[in-house]
């Protein structure tokens, strides 16, 4: 956490020593110190005022990536009277494995009866913290790309069995001069309408689930115009794809046995 103003823990901060904190920017909004608080006097519980601020620093994550920085303030452990367990960072420069696989054997020498757990890194501990977000997202991709299928899969079906209803009809018209083209532009066109009533219908749909399911998302907007977009094309592509099928087969029925088609 950069320092605004005042000083870190010293190894002097100890027991006997007089009572020392540091704050974030939150604590001091919060009781309306100014950013002047370095020297001013705190108590934790009921007590007297008798920890002095010695340190200004800016906000920072505490324990959820996705929550509001709380207002927080720090003491030096030297200054605990029992401790229970402790959390210690280690910065390092290059890759994390080898830090992580020299770390034991650094306490070991420290003190042997001291254990270690959990021991991980800093990025492995974010992931752990939005593991559930991960999922979600991931399961929500799949049921995209599922729905996008059964999409593709129903449009190709309806257009197939419209076709077929209009078999005689198709017959008519290539027999009065129009040629494969011109029904398959006939088909798609129907299959363009269809598209953009759905389109229109998904993209006002998305937008207010969208905005009512903003508090779920971590760092991500519930409207985003280029993912918008892209989906629509996509979706136009899938449409086009799935009714080419059966316009092509359209375009290849014979008039006369069209006529004959019950």
């Amino acid at each position: 956490m950069p320092l605004i103003s005042g000083r870190e823990f010293t190894d002097s901060d100890t027991l006997g020593s007089a009572k020392v904190a540091i704050v974030n920017e939150a604590f001091a909004k919060k009781f309306n110190l100014g950013r002047d608080v370095v020297g001013k006097h705190m108590a934790q519980g009921e007590g007297k005022l008798d920890i002095e601020i010695v340190g200004f620093v800016q906000n920072a994550k505490y324990s959820e990536v996705k929550q509001e920085v709380p207002p927080l303030f720090f003491r030096p452990y030297r200054q605990s009277e029992r401790v229970g367990s402790m959390s210690f960072y280690v910065r390092g420069a290059g890759d994390a494995a080898p830090l992580l696989r020299s770390v034991p054997a650094v306490i070991a020498r420290l003190d042997p009866n001291l254990p270690i757990e959990d021991l991980k890194t800093l990025p492995q501990q974010v992931r752990e913290n939005v593991f559930l977000d991960r999922m979600i997202s991931t399961l929500s991709a799949s049921f995209a790309l599922l729905a996008t299928l059964l999409a593709a899969v129903g449009l190709y079906g309806v257009l197939a069995y419209t076709v077929s209803q209009r078999t005689r009809e198709i017959g008519l018209r290539m027999a009065l001069g129009a040629d494969g083209a011109r029904v398959r532009r006939m088909i798609l066109r129907q299959v363009g309408w269809m598209t953009v009533i759905g389109a229109v219908v998904g993209v006002t749909g998305a937008y207010y689930l969208g905005r009512a399911a903003a508090s779920l998302l971590f760092e991500l907007k519930p409207y985003d115009p280029m993912v918008v977009a892209a989906s629509v094309v996509v979706l136009a592509l899938v449409a086009l794809g799935a009714g080419y099928i059966p316009a092509y087969r359209a375009s290849r029925v014979q008039p006369m046995q069209a006529l004959r088609y019950e």
